[in-house]
């Protein structure tokens, strides 16, 4: 497996190109913005997107997804169904006639526990984490000990839960009981931030002790 983060809009938020190295098939997680950006990266690595993943409905991790589908002609999967309130939201709360457009879409299929990913030769499952956001999920790779964790948990942080439907408690229990057990070898790439390891913040992360 092979991955490239591209930090994109004002919150650096890193969004993923994850590609199989056997039979180049790619995908591109939480893409937020900065449509161009993600696309010349694309190219670089002369790469064609089948799927389009999403973690969580804030704006900072969709922003840029309808282009992407459109573009690429490929589906947006993801987050799962109770993050929808939020999806809808961003075109209420959105005034720029652009930014609509842009915006004006629904996830093709929803996402839920168990679901499992199939990029050639990799196969990514779903792990339903709420507390950021009620529909937040995960992406897990179990065989190369690797995960994408979007916004639960970070080096040294925790998502926030001061937005809509998050909750504190159900975002410890997530963290607790579904990403530490996966193993203190499972290394993370967060929504903001930089890699690192679920045995390195278990002993680390101040937010954690």
């Amino acid at each position: 497996m092979n991955y490239r983060i591209i930090s994109v809009t004002s919150l650096m938020q890193n969004c993923c190109i994850v590609w199989c190295k056997l039979t180049r098939e790619s995908i591109v997680i939480d893409p937020g913005g900065n449509f161009e950006k993600i696309q010349q990266e694309l190219s670089d690595l002369d790469l064609s997107p089948v799927k389009i993943l999403i973690t969580h409905g804030h704006l900072d991790h969709v922003g840029a997804a309808i282009e992407l589908s459109k573009c690429y002609k490929i589906p947006i999967l993801g987050p799962q169904k109770l993050d929808k309130f939020l999806l809808e939201s961003l075109l209420i709360k959105s005034k720029d006639i652009l930014l609509k457009k842009h915006l004006d879409f629904k996830t093709h299929s929803w996402l839920e526990e168990g679901d499992k990913i199939v990029l050639g030769s990799l196969t990514f499952e779903v792990i339903h984490c709420p507390g950021h956001t009620p529909g937040h999920i995960v992406f897990f790779y179990r065989k190369g000990r690797f995960l994408i964790s979007g916004d639960v948990i970070f080096k040294g942080g925790l998502g926030r839960t001061n937005f809509p439907k998050s909750n504190y408690k159900d975002l410890m229990n997530s963290i607790y009981m579904k990403l530490l057990p996966l193993g203190d070898d499972i290394t993370f790439i967060p929504g903001h931030g930089s890699i690192s390891t679920l045995g390195y913040e278990k002993i680390n992360n101040p937010f954690l002790q």
